[in-house]
């Protein structure tokens, strides 16, 4: 039901500095490696290894997992694992014998007849663990080894023919390279267009397949962060170029949490192997990178394997830029035919090093965009061109007032990527558009804040919908770097039919799957002004702060009647109800983030509470997180929230707010007129889970195909 993000099971062990962790090398094994590193194996006959104790010849099984550091074993009989000390350990297979190793019994199951025995390998040296991966790598030639760390794709089927011809026009228009098989043979292409005169996709090859035969066509094509494949039915051939209908279904393959792209030139790595300090400073080029990892251009006797754990790793730029990493490593690839390997690692920067790893990463990931910082003045005459300020009646002179809390917190937003991302399309002519994200719940990212330039866009523009996507892709992306990320949440307004596509329709075809990863519903955004007391004596009610136990009733109330993703999102939980860990976090910052729970009673009784929040000035020109929710936890609730909206109105006053938004999620009655609530927007609340978010930016590269609409959630 919950959003996930894998930076959350990262360990978080740090070195305080290098020559605290150069003073430790070389590592324990315990800590150099994951105990499930290296290889599984699956060879039988001459391509089985074998493992024996005490002696050569005391084999006890057959080797299912291999390492440098550990040893997992099948074995054939009983196995005396109850001993503490250490053991010699032979390895034997493809004709060659690796031994004596020193291990020691992990977690043997002393209960179970022949369970799988786990060795721990300790003081491996340089040349056994030369002789160890290069058996490891003669498995792999011959198809019985696969990195343990490695993990399966997600698969879905797509059917819907509107869907199909969406995704294969957005691959037309980014030019992304596919691959077309049949009978054994294959061949690179290029999904030119899809013609509508014909219905038919015309695909370039990079050689003639006139005499491949007839179809079918098995073809595999690139998306913005998926591999598509699909059977073409029927086609027809014209020197490189093939002509097909649309597929009646294409299966989607999921292949990154992340989205990797080029790394920067010059860019490399620099650390010593975790275990084996004598092979000194290893410096490697970095291939590719995202939030969560690195691609590393290596040599066969760096020595590398998959669950080696390097935990410092520096990396340097061309511009001077050296950030502090540790890392996992993934896979390995088999030598190219260059003599490299290419090496994948997970990674996570040292906490002292967090912001600047997001501002990079996201910098390099889309380079179109920026950050905020020093284009004050350009963004405010961007608000005012695209007519931000008039959404839900209002006027630009109503936000003059902000406008300085505005300029500082563009600066302060950029210098403090945990928490904010406002990111900006520029051109010669200033922004183009701009979007904003920021966190103000513990495991939720809020979406807001978005204008774009009207009229045609500048001559740079190469694509249409460029603008708005490489917009997307810069905020959706920015909280994967968070490991509490869960869920996005923005408050749009649907007037636009490209934000009722992009937003509205995408989150209700998520509730049809009943996964719990999505809820959108539109509320109403209604203004309260703090100096407008209704007067009324409210006879018979007292309101005042939530006790513990009236905070636990609330909990369960809104669990009751609200959907978990809302629960979750915006902090409803028991736990987090107070938001006492977020306001912590902001407050480190040097920023305002409060919430606090006042309740009404009648006799003593809760029967309704207020959850206010207030955030810090400038962080949203419409003050989103200045807002006011009502909550009945007995049918006599309604009749005293007028009197919880007075009390709200003097709370947000002791705090120097002259206004405040009530965020109404039924359909108001008598209460709204009643306590003087002014009218507003009608948005939709919408929340989607970060597992979607890959599947959510795949959905905007289609939309943003051939359109530039302007749109305006809040």
């Amino acid at each position: 039901m919950e959003g996930g993000n894998p930076l959350s099971d990262r360990r978080t062990v740090e070195f305080d500095s290098r020559d605290a962790f150069i003073n430790v090398i070389p590592l324990p094994p315990a800590e150099a490696a994951l105990d499930d590193s290296g290889y599984s194996l699956h060879g039988r006959g001459p391509n089985v290894i074998t493992c024996a104790l005490g002696t050569p010849d005391a084999t006890v099984g057959e080797v299912t997992r291999l390492s440098p550091t550990v040893v997992w074993v099948m074995p054939r009989g009983p196995v005396n694992a109850t001993e503490s000390a250490t053991l010699p350990v032979y390895l034997k297979g493809r004709g060659h014998m690796i031994g004596p190793l020193v291990g020691a019994f992990i977690r043997a199951d002393a209960e179970t007849a022949n369970a799988p025995v786990g060795l721990q390998l300790v003081g491996v040296t340089v040349v056994q663990g030369r002789q160890i991966l290069a058996l490891l790598a003669d498995s792999l030639r011959h198809g019985v080894a696969e990195p343990a760390a490695s993990a399966l794709p997600v698969q879905d089927i797509i059917e819907q023919p509107e869907r199909i011809r969406s995704i294969l026009t957005a691959i037309c228009a980014s030019g992304n390279k596919g691959v077309l098989r049949r009978m054994g043979r294959s061949v690179r292409m290029v999904l030119e267009r899809f013609n509508s005169a014909t219905s038919q996709l015309e695909w370039r090859t990079d050689e003639s397949v006139s005499d491949w035969g007839d179809a079918p066509y098995d073809v595999d094509v690139i998306g913005y962060n998926s591999a598509y494949r699909m059977q073409l039915q029927a086609g027809g051939t014209n020197g490189d170029r093939l002509f097909t209908p649309l597929p009646s279904s294409i299966s989607r393959i999921r292949h990154r949490w992340h989205r990797r792209v080029p790394a920067p030139e010059g860019a490399r790595v620099r650390f010593h192997h975790p275990l084996w300090r004598e092979l000194g400073e290893l410096q490697r080029e970095v291939v590719d990178l995202s939030f969560s990892g690195l691609c590393i251009k290596g040599k066969p006797e760096d020595l590398m394997f998959p669950g080696l754990l390097p935990p410092h790793i520096e990396l340097e730029t061309a511009e001077g830029l050296t950030l502090t990493l540790r890392g996992e490593l993934r896979y390995v690839t088999s030598p190219r035919a260059d003599g490299t390997v290419l090496c994948g690692l997970s990674v996570q920067p040292y906490s002292v090093d967090e912001a600047r790893w997001v501002r990079f990463v996201s910098q390099t990931t889309s380079p179109a965009t920026r950050t905020s910082e020093d284009m004050e003045e350009g963004l405010w005459d961007l608000f005012t061109r695209s007519g931000f300020f008039s959404l839900a009646g209002k006027s630009s002179e109503e936000f003059d007032e902000l406008r300085q809390a505005f300029r500082g917190m563009a600066k302060r937003g950029a210098e403090i990527p945990q928490l904010f991302c406002q990111a900006v399309w520029p051109s010669e002519r200033g922004p183009e558009a701009t979007l904003s994200f920021m966190k103000p719940y513990r495991h939720a990212w809020m979406g807001h804040q978005v204008a774009k330039r009207p009229g045609k866009p500048p001559a740079s523009v190469q694509e249409p919908g460029q603008i708005m996507r490489d917009l997307y892709v810069r905020t959706f992306e920015h909280p994967q770097s968070d490991p509490d990320f869960r869920w996005v949440v923005a408050y749009v307004e649907a007037l636009n039919p490209w934000i009722a596509k992009a937003h509205v329709r995408y989150a209700e075809r998520q509730m049809e799957t009943g996964q719990g990863l999505a809820f959108t519903r539109k509320v109403h955004m209604l203004d309260v002004y703090s100096h407008e007391q209704t007067g009324l004596s409210h006879e018979g009610i007292q309101v005042g702060l939530a006790t513990p136990q009236e905070m636990t009733l609330l909990a369960d109330s809104i669990a009751r009647t609200r959907p978990s993703c809302y629960v979750d999102a915006l902090d409803f939980t028991r736990e987090r109800m107070d938001m006492r860990g977020v306001q912590a976090r902001w407050k480190e910052f040097g920023l305002e983030r409060e919430r606090e729970i006042l309740v009404a009673r009648k006799h003593g009784v809760p029967v309704a509470a207020t959850v206010l929040e207030l955030g810090q000035r400038g962080t949203n020109l419409y003050c989103l997180l200045d807002m006011a929710r009502l909550f009945s936890m007995t049918e006599e609730g309604p009749s005293t929230y007028v009197a919880l909206v007075d009390a709200a109105r003097r709370w947000y006053a002791a705090r120097r707010r002259a206004s405040f938004h009530f965020l109404c999620e039924d359909e108001g009655g008598d209460y709204v007129r009643e306590a003087g609530i002014h009218s507003g927007p009608d948005p939709y609340m919408w929340i989607i889970s970060s597992k979607l978010i890959p599947d959510f930016l795949e959905h905007i590269s289609e939309l943003t195909i051939g359109r530039r609409g302007a749109h305006n959630p809040r």
